[in-house]
């Protein structure tokens, strides 16, 4: 959410952001309308409140002469009909108004390149060299089958398309993954979380615009739930409605939990393997800061993330995303895309996202100095640590050898009791 004092004294800067998003600028304009009528509703009830006050006093002072008050009563009865009258109205200006902020994106921040989609979004920088096969090369979901890590017709026949079970020494792999960024992160000083699978409407709709979201999470039926996309959701929001105390900020998590999309809009991509479904695993980071902070931890979390994948000895890009690309709530965005040499070309494996105080102003966490002191709102920000089924697909490409098998890179064999390679189960 957006400081409505923002769009009152500097609506232009609100409109330029939304223009560069390729969202529609005219809401600026509405909610102004409307946050306008309702300052005047609030007005027009402080004179109306101050008229009763004149009256009541007028009524007691008459009742002391044993006056008739009967039209005083009824002057009195008219301005507590229009008083109701101007409640309902300022709510109904103030629900409309905060209605339209929930759906404006953050303020891009000014490195943010302008463009229409992902086709503009910028690298700036790649790490490793991919590597060169002296034999043909097998796309990750060859390899799932050849090696018989994953069934996938029996997940879709008891769950539907895009769930699949995973099999064999893929899911030691998988957890191997987990245990591997975890530690790195604890080592890191971040505090591990594993999240409820899911959260109430309040929390959903504080991290994420439920007008752009909705369609990508699973609702539980005839409950106040919703299945997590991502830790991230529960995380960030375990600390709405609190005022954290400043010397506990940074506040750094990373939570492991499985994750659920919907995927709506990807019918017909990544239909294959494990690249893309609807329930995955992901070790996520958060961190939770001082406004003046957020783009220092911002470079942390990329870092962190880039890490990861250097340790997995996986080659990268890293893209700054465009304007028109870039999630609504984020202020700054990075991807983190690996090589894929099945496919011969980078995917994303992960995203690093500063959040400023969109989430935070909807969430209402603030902090203080000190006890009584000013209140200012925190900054989130989030990024991927591993995001497994991606992740091992990439290293199923990667790290495929000529006779069928895969090499499980070095930085993953503590985590997999000493075992080296991946073979098909005999």
């Amino acid at each position: 959410m957006i400081d409505i004092k923002l769009i009152r004294e500097n609506p232009e800067i609100v409109k330029e952001s939304q223009r560069k998003r390729k969202l529609d600028d005219k809401i600026v304009d509405e909610i102004r309308e409307l946050d306008e009528k309702w300052r005047n509703s609030l007005i027009e009830t402080d004179q109306l409140k101050h008229q009763k006050n004149v009256v009541t006093k007028e009524i007691a002072e008459i009742k002391k002469k044993k006056g008739d008050v009967k039209d005083l009563i009824k002057k009195m009865d008219e301005l507590n009909k229009k008083l109701e009258e101007l409640d309902i109205q300022a709510k109904y200006f103030l629900e409309k108004r905060d209605a339209l902020l929930m759906k404006l994106g953050n303020i891009l921040h000014e490195d943010v390149p302008e463009g229409k989609d992902e086709n503009e979004n910028v690298e700036i920088k790649r790490w490793g060299t991919p590597r060169k096969f002296d034999f043909p090369i097998k796309s990750q979901d060859e390899i799932i089958k050849d090696l018989d890590l994953a069934d996938i017709e029996r997940g879709a026949k008891i769950s539907g398309a895009r769930f699949w079970f995973l099999k064999n020494d893929l899911v030691k792999l998988d957890l191997a993954l987990q245990r591997f960024a975890l530690d790195l992160l604890i080592e890191k000083g971040y505090t591990p979380l594993h999240p409820p699978l899911m959260i109430k409407y309040k929390a959903m709709a504080g991290t994420s615009s439920m007008d752009k979201f909705k369609d990508q999470i699973y609702k539980i039926e005839k409950e106040d739930l919703y299945l997590i996309p991502s830790s991230e959701q529960a995380m960030i929001s375990s600390r709405m409605d609190e005022v954290i105390d400043a010397k506990e900020l940074p506040i750094k998590y990373v939570g492991v939990s499985s994750c659920f999309r919907i995927e709506a809009g990807t019918h017909g991509k990544d239909e294959k393997g494990i690249f893309r479904g609807h329930q995955f695993n992901k070790v996520e980071q958060n961190i939770i800061c001082k406004p003046e902070d957020s783009y220092k931890y911002h470079e942390e979390l990329l870092s962190n993330l880039e890490e990861i994948f250097q340790k997995l000895n996986i080659p990268y890009r890293i893209s700054l995303i465009c304007s028109g690309d870039i999630g609504i709530k984020d202020a700054k965005q990075y991807d983190l895309e690996g090589w894929f040499p099945g496919q011969s070309k980078y995917r994303e494996l992960g995203s690093c996202s500063n959040v400023t105080e969109w989430q935070s102003r909807r969430l209402n966490m603030r902090y203080e100095e000190k006890t009584g002191g000013e209140r200012r709102y925190v900054h989130t920000l989030n990024a991927t640590a591993i995001a497994t089924g991606r992740a091992m697909a990439c290293i199923l490409e990667n790290y495929q050898q000529k006779d069928g098998s895969v090499k499980i890179p070095d930085i993953l064999v503590p985590y997999m009791n000493g075992q080296t390679e991946i073979r098909k189960k005999l």
